[in-house]
């Protein structure tokens, strides 16, 4: 497969891979995180509004699958990313570990003054953290022709043959 390049031809720079504290910077700027697990024998991702607190995420839910799969055993995945416009530059960090539903009559009560409000009303009284165990994150340079058509709003259209 030939490289990209944008539409002056230029090639496209490497991504750059961002260190832990640039992940949790780039973590704690973000307003929707995307959490997935595997439910049943599938995939699947969730949108999720998040604080971090002592280097773990934590969100609330309420009884159903999202609570139930993330609290299974098996490992999940948290993850945000971004555009700076003014920099031309998209950024993408994942977060690998496991989830743990906080319990303890400390931690809930801790977990209550955290700035965290569902979105979505209900009862969100679950509050579950993800540990991390592996961050990783990567940044680039968005090229001009994805900048112009896709980052503000022009999508080409498809040709029809």
């Amino acid at each position: 497969m030939l490289p990209i390049k944008d539409d002056a031809g230029t090639p496209a720079e490497k991504p750059v891979e961002l260190t832990a504290n640039q992940c949790w910077d780039y973590i704690r700027k973000a307003e929707i995180g995307r959490l997935a697990v595997v439910a049943g024998q599938h995939p699947e991702i969730f949108p999720i509004n998040f604080v971090v607190d002592r280097g773990s995420v934590v969100f609330r839910t309420a009884e159903g699958t999202k609570l139930a799969s993330a609290l299974e055993g098996a490992a999940v995945a948290f993850e945000v990313d971004g555009y700076d416009d003014r920099l031309g530059q998209a950024w993408s960090v994942v977060l690998k570990g496991s989830a743990v539903q906080l319990e303890s009559i400390e931690d809930i009560l801790a977990s209550e003054e955290l700035p965290l409000f569902p979105w979505q009303s209900g009862e969100k009284n679950h509050f579950v953290r993800i540990d991390p165990v592996q961050t990783s994150g990567r940044s680039f340079i968005v090229n001009s022709a994805a900048r112009r058509h896709y980052l503000r709003g022009t999508r080409p259209q498809p040709s029809v043959e």
